[in-house]
Formats: C-alpha cells, structure tokens, sequence
C-alpha cells in the first residue's frame, strides 16, 4: 500500500464542531486525510458522517476547531473553493445525466472546444480519447465507445467514471459519501478497484460506508462516530475484524459513549 511522504496531511480537522440553533451536530472531531491512503468514515445515520462530509467538502465551516489543508489553517468559502484546493466529493448516486454520453458526462460544464469565434465547437474526439483513457486506467474495460450512453452502463461504473472525472481535473482529496450502497456485489466490486487504483496514484480518500467488509477490503485507517463524536479511532491491524464490525454495529461505539456521560 501506499504510504505518505508528505510532512503535511492533505487535510487535517483539529477538534471541529459544529453547532446549529439549539443542536450540537458534531463535537470535537479530529481526523486526518493523507495522500495515498484512505480513511473509512463509519456510523448510523445521524451520527454525524454528513455534517463532517459538509465541512470537509466547504459547504459548512465550522463553529469550532480549525480545518489545515496542506498544515496550513484554512476557512473554506464554499464547495467551489473546495474544488479549487482539490478537494472532490462524490456523493450517493454519483453526478452523471443517463441520456447523455460518456464523453459528455466526463466533460459535463469543462469541454474542450476546437476552432475559434463562431466556429468554436465541441472537441468530440479529444473529449473521446481522454474519457476513455481516463477510466480504463480506473480498470472499467468494458467500455469501449465515448458515446455510449451513461444510463447504459452498471452503476459501479458510473461511479467510476465520476471518481475519474475528478482526479483528470487535480483532485487530491476524494470524499465518497457510500458509493456502493445500492450497487450488487460485482458493481461494488468495481468501485472498490477504482478507490485503489486511487490510493495508488497518492490520492487521500474518505470512504463512507454501512459495509464492514468492504471497509476492511480497503480501509487504512477507520473513524467511528456515534452521537456527532468521535468514539473510535485506528489503523488497519490495530483491531480484529470481529471489533471491526462490532464497532460499525454501534455496540462498542454505545458503549464507550455512554461510560463517557456517566
């Protein structure tokens, strides 16, 4: 596996909260996202995973703690600057448009033009070669047309082409907010290739995911929340596969949380 090699985490969230009228969503969170590694964002719904999604993709900043990108101290103006720093979200269901082709969805609002002026117009064949070439080294293989419809293709690779999507156009941070959760064993399977072949380009990714076997297929490092805290946090080895899942289930996590409020 890859490892870092960087002095600086790509992203870095130093006892973050965030707190609305009357509702603390998420209180004391520290995480680290580093370059060729991804981190397994695990929990309920509710427990908090969305809101820190928010706050590491700028749509929220945070109440309290401080956000480094890079160990620098950083206030995100909104998910554009996120994009800016190279920061990608890819979010359930992924961002492509069916009856349009995979050129298309891959360029969607960056194509790249020929001619100049009035004559200015779609690059059909730089848009086809880059397109294809960008997810066949994401492993799908089975698309072999750039105009193929997207909605003809499985949703394992939709979400593969929007993860390469976002790494042709600089990013260093993916946040995939449960890519498989409604995809069948081989679709998902497709996804988990792609988050490798990710980490092994040096891209930090946070995966968020219900399914403990595919955290552990691909997981370096795990975070568990429960409650908008942070009540596990560890590598991959530190703990057997049986706590693992134990911990997802919420059973560990609760029980650690309540000893803490007793």
């Amino acid at each position: 596996m890859t490892t870092a090699t960087t002095h600086h985490p790509l992203i870095e969230l130093q006892g973050v909260t965030k707190q609305f009228t009357g509702v603390r969503a998420c209180s004391d969170i520290s995480l680290t996202v580093r370059p060729g590694q991804v981190l397994c964002l695990l929990g309920h719904n509710g427990a908090g995973k969305s809101t820190l999604i928010k706050i590491l993709s700028g749509v929220y900043t945070p109440t309290e703690g401080t956000m480094l990108i890079d160990g620098e101290p950083v206030t995100l103006g909104g998910p554009r600057d996120a994009l800016d720093r190279g920061i990608a979200t890819v979010h359930q269901g992924a961002g492509t448009v069916p009856l349009m082709s995979v050129a298309r969805n891959f360029f969607l609002g960056a194509e790249p033009t020929k001619g100049r002026g009035l004559l200015r117009r779609f690059d059909a064949a730089t848009a086809a070669t880059i397109a294809l070439r960008e997810i066949q080294q994401l492993g799908i293989r089975r698309i072999r047309d750039a105009d193929q419809l997207v909605g003809t293709m499985s949703g394992g690779e939709r979400q593969a082409l929007v993860i390469a999507r976002a790494l042709h156009f600089g990013a260093r941070v993916l946040i995939l907010d449960e890519p498989t959760s409604a995809l069948g064993i081989r679709e998902a399977e497709t996804v988990l290739r792609a988050v490798e072949t990710a980490r092994e380009r040096g891209i930090g990714v946070v995966l968020i995911t219900h399914q403990a076997h595919q955290a552990l297929r691909v997981g370096d490092h795990f975070a568990v929340i429960a409650h908008g805290r942070l009540v596990a946090s560890f590598a991959r080895g530190e703990k057997e596969a049986a706590e693992v899942i134990d911990l997802m289930a919420g059973g560990a996590a609760m029980e650690e949380l309540e000893r803490e409020q007793e």
